[in-house]
């Protein structure tokens, strides 16, 4: 752990009644859904305790319906931009005494806020990513293949060093969200239970292939037994999206109909998420939703996992043919040809664990 905080000041900290933490941690947005568990364990651990969150502003409806919490939006690309930018910040955050912090990105823009509360003496305690663990897990020679420390462990760590120790539970997620009129009108009208789909990735090295995506589709609009909603965003995953909307019964592509809170709102509906190792799962964990993930040339063992979801919803490309999987932590780096190794996950497959998880026939 990246410590510079007197150990005598954070141990009085954990010991008064009432206490203001800052927490940072400003994207990305599976990450900021991986805090919710380690959030709630806390306020529910430590009811007194008030938490403000530093995030970016369209984040903020992941973390408002957790107790005790107020985000604060960090505008980085403006009023926040650069060193003085970040002055302006820690004078903003400064106004609200803040006793602690938990730094939980550890990046250039956090650490030198970590010298401004330094003035105060404030205690700042930052996220240890294992960096070292990592390379040598992802490493083309001497890679040590084995389970690293969950990113939600490493979170609590943080608030243990505070002196804010937290066990957590499987029951720490956030509660289903009501929909409105006008949202069960436009996507859950006929009453039919929903699974969600979100079929894309930031890097190709951990995207199912869209042919084998639109197969599973395909059978389970067949099925006629769910609606399906589709999950993206961006011009080009929309205009994919109401492709298969148009094709498929049972299918709706969400893309561009809703606001964030509105897809979270459905999310926290769904009765199953299909992912990949992305954003989304993360998302349908944080309200406990059985999530099927499809892994490319990243691996669970990063620590990356949805927080709560069983081991066998993992779909794994096959490390006998990819021997060098992990290649990456984020799916951004492999060698050649390795863009493939997630289509060794057969669309048959993917059904059968759809099956499985809704006790489908």
């Amino acid at each position: 752990m990246s410590n510079d905080a007197n150990l005598d000041t954070t141990l009085k900290l954990a010991n008064d009644k009432k206490h203001h933490l800052l927490v940072i941690r400003l994207s990305a947005m599976g990450d900021v859904a991986m805090t919710v568990p380690v959030l709630i364990a806390l306020t529910n651990t430590y009811p007194e305790l008030r938490l403000t969150i530093l995030t970016k502003p369209f984040f903020a409806p992941i973390l408002t319906e957790i107790p005790n919490v107020t985000v604060h939006n960090a505008d980085v690309k403006a009023k926040h931009k650069g060193v003085l930018g970040l002055w302006k910040l820690y004078k903003e955050l400064k106004s609200s005494k803040i006793d602690g912090v938990a730094d939980l990105h550890n990046v250039l823009r956090s650490t030198i806020l970590k010298q401004f509360f330094r003035i105060q003496g404030v205690p700042f305690l930052q996220l240890d990513k294992g960096r070292k663990e990592k390379k040598r897990l992802t490493s083309a020679t001497n890679k040590v293949f084995k389970q690293l420390k969950p990113m939600h462990t490493r979170y609590s760590d943080v608030f243990a060093d505070l002196g804010f120790p937290v066990k957590l539970k499987k029951e720490y997620i956030l509660p289903n969200k009501k929909l409105s009129i006008t949202l069960i009108k436009t996507t859950v009208a006929d009453n039919r239970k929903l699974i969600g789909i979100a079929p894309f990735a930031a890097f190709k090295g951990k995207m199912y292939p869209l042919e084998y995506m639109k197969t599973v589709v395909k059978q389970l609009s067949d099925f006629g037994t769910h609606q399906i909603l589709l999950f993206g965003g961006g011009p080009l995953e929309k205009q994919k999206l109401e492709s298969w909307e148009k094709e498929f019964e049972n299918c709706i592509s969400i893309v561009g109909k809703t606001n964030f809170k509105e897809e979270l709102a459905l999310i926290s509906n769904l009765d199953l998420m299909l992912a990949m190792d992305s954003g989304n799962s993360h998302l349908a964990a944080m309200y406990g939703i059985p999530t099927i993930t499809l892994w490319g040339v990243t691996h669970p063992y990063a620590g990356f996992y949805p927080f709560g979801q069983a081991e066998e919803n993992a779909l794994l490309a096959n490390r006998d043919e990819y021997t060098l999987i992990p290649t990456s932590v984020y799916g951004n780096k492999f060698p050649e040809g390795y863009d493939r190794a997630i289509e060794t996950i057969a669309p048959e497959q993917v059904l059968q664990k759809i099956k499985d998880v809704l006790c489908l026939e």
